[in-house]
């Protein structure tokens, strides 16, 4: 090849990654925000493969879980946010019904059940409610005047509550939680006045004998557990113990990567699910537990900026409430790993091993991504 050619071609060539980064945004992918996630996904993947055993069968079905939850991110961020707009009332009702029918005819699976399943597809509809909520809530505030009256705020607690309650009794009362929690983010993020607000935390402490009653016996020794954890070290509290011996063993920088003991030697239950974090600590230790909360702080810090900057009530309360229920998934996640919140059965978002919660939770950071790039087109 002549010379001259080659100094053509090579100064085509050096334009490819401006020619991506247009192409991502003409797709309305957020640029800060995907590579936060794929941060975060890498980091997963990074601490599955030691968790599981060095399972290049698990890891490889992650992969493909994330390779899934990624293309509906990528389909759902292609939908205008006018769209879920006028079809959030049919999507929380479609989601409502699927709820009946696991009540009705849904799988059971280690006592529980939860799981609708079609054939081809075996998936929780509780996890689409993680999406359907924050969406008929934020379509039902978006047209009124803020705050919200007394009168709105009851119609809003008797979404929250019907499917809340309804996935309570599956039972899934993690999931029921952080719908709960997503709703009531909602009615923050829309102003809701803070008396009415310490009025309703006083209204749940006077209404705690009633829900200890409803509560199965699991979940009693669950609240139990977390008060005393030694007060059944091999059976209830079994699980808080061994996560705290995995992270404070790891001390500072860990014991590296492949060498954790508790969860290879499986003295830690559930190691490549709700408790892959006591696994980040023992091995990476508090420098690798940091590296993954600053990765977190950038995405959650980045959902709150496109937030801020919605235009309308119904795109900024349903951003909000996205980006700050993802927040709270990983803080009880945590925080139930060392102890400070009580066992409820939660993933680490986007590190545990997961199926259908990774699938809505990417579907959420779509629609994140599509309210802020098609403000752009509109703006523009």
């Amino acid at each position: 090849m002549p010379l001259l050619d080659r100094i053509k071609s090579s100064q085509q060539a050096r334009p490819l990654p401006g020619v991506l980064l247009r192409l991502l945004m003409r797709l309305h992918i957020d640029i800060p925000l995907l590579l936060g996630l794929l941060l975060l996904m890498a980091f997963g993947l990074f601490i599955l493969f030691s968790a599981s055993n060095q399972s290049f069968a698990l890891v490889s079905k992650q992969i493909s879980n994330l390779i899934i939850a990624l293309i509906a991110m990528f389909i759902f961020a292609q939908i205008p946010p006018r769209k879920f707009k006028t079809w959030a009332p049919w999507i929380f009702g479609a989601t409502l019904t699927l709820l009946f029918a696991v009540l009705v005819i849904g799988a059971i699976s280690k006592g529980a059940q939860r799981w609708l399943n079609l054939g081809l597809i075996r998936f929780q509809p509780s996890e689409i409610m993680k999406l359907a909520v924050p969406i008929l809530l934020a379509w039902y505030l978006g047209d009124k005047q803020l705050p919200p009256s007394l009168k709105e705020i009851g119609v809003c607690l008797i979404i929250i509550a019907i499917p809340a309650v309804m996935i309570a009794k599956q039972p899934d009362l993690g999931t029921a939680l952080i719908i709960t929690i997503s709703g009531i983010i909602v009615l923050l993020l829309a102003g809701i006045r803070w008396k009415l607000f310490a009025s309703f935390f006083v209204l749940m402490a006077l209404s705690l004998p009633i829900l200890w009653h409803l509560m199965h016996s699991y979940q009693r020794n669950r609240v139990l557990t977390f008060l005393n954890p030694e007060r059944d070290p091999l059976g209830s509290g079994y699980h808080i113990i061994q996560s705290k011996i995995a992270i404070g063993s790891g001390g500072f920088f860990g014991k590296g990567w492949l060498n954790g003991t508790q969860s290879h030697l499986h003295f830690l239950p559930e190691h490549a699910t709700d408790f892959i974090f006591a696994v980040c600590g023992e091995e990476l230790g508090l420098i690798g537990c940091t590296a993954l909360l600053v990765v977190l702080i950038y995405i959650v810090g980045r959902g709150l900026y496109i937030s801020n900057h919605a235009q309308d009530t119904f795109t900024r309360l349903l951003s909000g409430s996205l980006i700050l229920t993802f927040f709270v998934s990983f803080f009880v996640n945590i925080g139930m790993v060392i102890g400070i919140l009580p066992v409820v059965g939660l993933p680490l978002p986007l590190v545990s091993y997961g199926g259908t919660s990774m699938v809505t939770l990417l579907a959420g950071f779509g629609i994140i991504m599509s309210i802020h790039t098609h403000r752009k087109l509109l703006t523009s």
